[in-house]
């Protein structure tokens, strides 16, 4: 027996398996007034956030995604701009991984990355549209507890990357 051949597949929720097939905001939005990448290319989940903002009320009127990578990558990232279209950026840092994970059904607990990454590309989007304003009060000086969690997996994606491309050569 391979060693392919005896992996158990993931169970994925319906609501990931539809998003995965038909996600939502897919795309780019052109002069995005913020925008983040997270993730890594090397070890294929990739997940970047665009997202355009009323300057009056700090609204999110639109947010797209462009990911590259599993069917709970893509899912993760669609919800997340559904979630987010029509709240305050407040609102939205306040979504965790976890919230996106019970959004979306469950994640598998090998998938919960996917969560951690969408999340991290919202965050730092967010901080991105204040680099050239009025930081406000409630966005923390320092990387939060999530946003560390986030390059931590970016870290340890570069790392495995490094040793599947170690091991093939």
């Amino acid at each position: 027996m391979s060693e392919l051949s005896s992996r158990v597949p993931l169970t994925y929720s319906k609501k990931v398996l539809e998003l995965f097939r038909n996600p939502k905001n897919l795309g780019r939005i052109e002069n995005a007034d913020a925008e983040a990448l997270a993730g890594s290319l090397a070890c294929g989940d990739m997940i970047a956030i665009y997202l355009k903002v009323d300057e009056a009320t700090e609204k999110i009127v639109d947010a797209k995604f462009e990911s590259y990578g599993c069917a709970a990558n893509i899912a993760a990232a669609s919800i997340l701009t559904e979630m987010v279209i029509g709240k305050t950026l407040q609102e939205a840092w306040k979504i965790s991984w976890k919230t996106i994970s019970d959004e979306l059904g469950g994640l598998p607990a090998v998938k919960y990355h996917c969560g951690i990454l969408a999340v991290g590309a919202l965050r730092r989007a967010i901080r991105a549209y204040y680099a050239n304003r009025p930081k406000p009060d409630w966005l923390p000086s320092d990387l939060t507890q999530e946003e560390k969690h986030a390059l931590e997996e970016e870290k340890l994606m570069e790392i495995m990357a490094k040793r599947a491309q170690r091991a093939v050569s």
